[in-house]
């Protein structure tokens, strides 16, 4: 069988019309003699009205039964879709985690899929049925439905790929593909032909929304694929795949950036052993990420600065853990909420000298100041005041000449 897995996102099921045309797209491709598995997220909204319902009933909602409400938004999209196909004149129905099943561990709301039991799919497709599955969501060994995170029918959608062999596995999105930067912010944003997992990974984590992070890692793991199209223009999209199968000369690929940071530095800690980690354990105890750290330590080597960001979401969160952790002493704690972070992405950077500096160049002669730094093989970060974002990106934007790709 010529399997092909297709997933569309929550804009692309946003209401009844564009469920209709997403009807339209699935047959396009049953005509052209694939048999295609869906993988539907929920209606744009939905997710969040549920989490609004969830906080709105009980302040400490038992994770268990927020996955289950939370599952919900999908399949009343799948089952939309199923609907509509039936209308169309093609079987179709739509198919649950439990009834598959496919498989997850891991924690509530982030579980990750193990397996996905292939044999009732492939007997519903030789018949030439259409699975709409319902994307996000899985069953755990105590059988109870869990979710993937937010975005996580990216992930359904790759595993399904791996697991069923997939020839192609296209995410329909409400963009034309991946673009060196977030087109609404900079007009002359171009889109990527192809882009390596490596780049597309270190560009979603940094603020590229286009495809959930741990989706593009399990698309890397399994070296599969992914065409990310738009389910409203017929026009070629992106391809994330390995980098060999890519030629550029463009050392920089992408530019990312976020605008929900916030910066902590504790000022004046004893400088000892294990002073980082007693920061940290509480923070990650209680499920606080920590993106940038640096630590400056003072010249008589007594005290140390440091400095680490979170999502602002986690402000108040990470005040209070901080303040209350009394295996730490500090002078002052300064919090600012004005900072955003940007990022300049490319596989290129391991072999060309330079790009460090052409950055930090760029942004001084615009003066724009660097609070933070932190770097990989493949990419720079740098925390800035807020005020200057929308410069910075414009400025390294020009600098590597993405402009003009």
């Amino acid at each position: 069988m010529k399997i092909i897995v297709i997933k569309f996102g929550g804009t692309s099921v946003g209401n009844l019309n564009r469920i209709k045309k997403v009807a339209n797209i699935i047959i396009s491709y049953i005509k052209r003699k694939y048999k295609v598995i869906v993988i539907s997220s929920a209606m744009s909204g939905v997710t969040n009205e549920l989490l609004l319902k969830i906080e709105k009933i009980a302040k400490e909602f038992p994770d268990a039964e927020k996955d289950v409400i939370l599952s919900t938004g999908e399949q009343v999209a799948s089952a939309l879709i199923a609907g509509k196909l039936n209308e169309l004149g093609y079987i179709s129905r739509s198919w649950l985690s439990w009834q598959i099943p496919i498989l997850t561990e891991g924690k509530y709301n982030s579980s990750r899929i193990t397996n996905i039991y292939k044999n009732k799919i492939l007997s519903y497709l030789k018949k030439g049925g259409t699975p709409i599955i319902a994307g996000f969501q899985g069953v755990n060994s105590d059988n109870r439905l869990t979710t993937l995170e937010r975005g996580g029918s990216d992930a359904s959608a790759i595993m399904c790929a791996k697991f069923f062999k997939a020839k192609e596995c296209i995410i329909y999105t409400d963009v034309e593909g991946v673009f060196t930067t977030d087109p609404r912010l900079i007009k002359s944003a171009k889109k990527i032909k192809k882009i390596s997992y490596e780049e597309m990974l270190e560009m979603a984590s940094l603020g590229s929304k286009v495809m959930q992070p741990a989706s593009i890692q399990d698309a890397r793991l399994n070296r599969i694929d992914v065409k990310v199209k738009s389910s409203f223009k017929k026009k070629s999209g992106t391809l994330i795949t390995k980098k060999k199968k890519i030629f550029n000369n463009n050392v920089i690929r992408g530019i990312s950036f976020t605008k929900n940071d916030a910066k902590f530095t504790l000022v004046g800690i004893k400088d000892r052993p294990g002073v980082a980690a007693a920061i940290f354990k509480p923070l990650y105890e209680n499920s606080v990420n920590v993106d940038m750290v640096v630590q400056n330590i003072s010249g008589i080597g007594r005290e140390t600065d440091l400095t680490f960001t979170i999502k602002i979401d986690d402000l108040y969160k990470t005040e209070k853990l901080v303040k209350k952790n009394k295996s730490i002493k500090f002078k002052k704690l300064i919090i600012d909420k004005n900072v955003s972070k940007v990022s300049i992405i490319g596989v290129g950077m391991i072999t060309t000298p330079g790009v460090t500096y052409k950055m930090f160049q760029a942004l001084a002669q615009k003066k724009i100041n660097i609070e933070v730094i932190s770097t990989s093989e493949i990419k720079i970060s740098v925390l800035v005041n807020k005020k200057n974002l929308k410069k910075s990106v414009e400025t390294l934007h020009k600098e590597f000449k993405l402009d003009s790709l």
